[in-house]
């Protein structure tokens, strides 16, 4: 089937282009980089010469100059195929592009955009050993020296890590005021005293890199910095907020990709000599699981057109995030059920969308957060 039926023509045409892409480019690639955890290097320069790692940046910075809806779309496309691919590209453009895009300075924006648009890969380091749920009680310090910073401090769980040359930064000036000493700062990668530390070694999306980075008296110029100085909470939330619908996109796409591995399944395997697809057991099973992905598919795109549209969107966001979450380990389960034993090994794809499926509730804002989020819009 297919499941595009809200787009305009133009929409649908660049959805279809990526999968296109992500099938004959990916898929034959994807159990290879799970294995070894590993992203191909091809692959990003890929996503750079296909035009999606600048799909908001504007034309005149080598960017496609288009709009926040088809940066979702981009992201599903590609993690219906494979959700490592979907987040790199997610991370890339709903952070980093869209921090400096709504933070920067005009002179920052002519630094780098063209760079994030054309070869450099983008990272967003907030969270850090002590600090997750709590980002505000980040312990990285950022000392003024009248013209530059010195950043003192350690980053954890940072997606794209390991191959980002361009890197959102948040430290603190000054601890005794709190959230109001964070300030965002932009870092190149090859800064003297930054330096990459341990990968981990993930349950899931194991071809994107999630590393731990270190600071040590790392020269930052003022002109670096994000924003306002002393405004980086500000410059966290909103972003976040929109990232939250990328994430949603990419439970969305890995959900279809499984819901379409288990029905092309259940119609081949036959039992009690009929495919088990004429089983009503079945078939209330993947009506269930489609039912299931339609509604967090809507969610998403509702909030992605409402921020598009300039409207309020942080509700919709916390809501689309914590349902297609749901739903994308609700899907992959059932896929990987419908498959029986083979779903539970390696040569099926069933076992890799389950195992990819977990994170969608946990970065970007867990699931608990999302409620709290919610209920607080709720209560004024």
């Amino acid at each position: 089937m297919d499941p595009l039926t809200v787009f305009n023509d133009e929409e649908q045409m660049l959805y279809d282009a990526v999968y296109e892409y992500a099938e004959s480019a990916i898929k034959p690639l994807r159990m290879q980089m799970d294995a070894e955890q590993k992203m191909a290097p091809q692959l990003i320069k890929d996503f750079f010469d296909n035009g999606y790692m600048g799909i908001e940046i504007p034309d005149e910075y080598g960017g496609l100059g288009a709009g926040f809806f088809s940066a979702i779309l981009v992201i599903e496309a590609l993690s219906r195929v494979d959700a490592s691919c979907g987040v790199l590209v997610d991370v890339h453009n709903t952070l980093v592009n869209n921090a400096i895009t709504n933070w920067a300075s005009d002179e920052l924006k002519a630094k780098y955009f063209p760079q994030l648009a054309a070869n450099k890969l983008g990272a967003y380091c907030l969270s850090e050993p002590a600090s997750g749920s709590d980002a505000f009680a980040l312990k990285m310090a950022a000392k003024d020296m009248g013209d530059h910073f010195l950043l003192n401090g350690t980053k954890l769980w940072i997606t794209n890590g390991l191959e980002a040359e361009i890197f959102i930064v948040f430290a603190n000036i000054d601890a005794s005021k709190g959230y109001r000493g964070i300030t965002a700062f932009v870092v190149e990668g090859d800064m003297p005293g930054f330096t990459r530390g341990k990968k981990e070694d993930k349950l899931g999306i194991r071809a994107s890199s999630t590393v731990e980075l270190s600071f040590e008296n790392v020269k930052v110029p003022r002109s670096n910095v994000l924003g306002e100085v002393g405004k980086g909470y500000k410059v966290a939330i909103e972003t976040l907020n929109e990232g939250r619908i990328g994430i949603g996109a990419q439970m969305v796409g890995l959900a279809r990709g499984a819901l379409d591995e288990a029905t092309a399944y259940v119609k081949e395997r036959v039992q009690f000599g009929q495919s088990i697809s004429k089983f009503q057991a079945v078939q209330h099973e993947l009506a269930r699981m489609e039912a299931e992905w339609e509604s967090a598919r809507l969610l998403v795109y509702n909030a992605a057109r409402l921020k598009e549209a300039g409207r309020s969107f942080i509700r919709e966001a916390a809501i689309a995030k914590l349902k297609s979450s749901e739903m994308a380990e609700f899907v992959t389960s059932k896929s990987l059920e419908l498959f029986g034993g083979y779903g539970y090994v390696k040569e099926y794809p069933a076992e890799k969308y389950y195992r990819d499926a977990k994170i969608g509730k946990i970065y970007e804002g867990t699931s608990f957060m999302q409620l709290n989020t919610i209920a607080k819009i709720m209560l004024g």
